[in-house]
């Protein structure tokens, strides 16, 4: 029977608890004295490290190294085009009308 609507989730994970591979990762660095990322680094570039070791770690560190990109709103204030329109309506007033062709 499912949980009835408005009653507050109880049991399962608590929030913020690091799993297993986690908890693993960050006590293997405080043993060798490095930090996380050190770490993570470290196992990254040893060549003789499983690939899909050095994969996990591939991505565990890139949050820390690249920044994510993000939507950004670019926007362009336009000063002084009260004089350039007032020059370009003097030039359209100045122009000649063109003749029609007389056949």
């Amino acid at each position: 029977m499912p949980r009835p609507k408005g009653l507050p989730k109880t049991g399962g994970r608590q929030k913020g608890v690091a799993n297993k591979r986690t908890r693993e990762i960050a006590d293997a660095a405080v043993k060798e004295g490095l930090t996380p990322l050190e770490y993570m680094l470290a196992v990254l570039r040893d060549e003789e490290a499983d690939p899909e070791r050095r994969d996990r770690m591939a991505a565990a560190a890139a949050p820390y190294i690249h920044p994510r990109l993000a939507n950004v709103e670019a926007s362009i204030a336009v000063t002084g085009h009260e004089a350039a329109l007032a020059e370009l309506e003097e030039i359209e007033a100045v122009k000649p009308i063109p003749a029609l062709p007389v056949n």
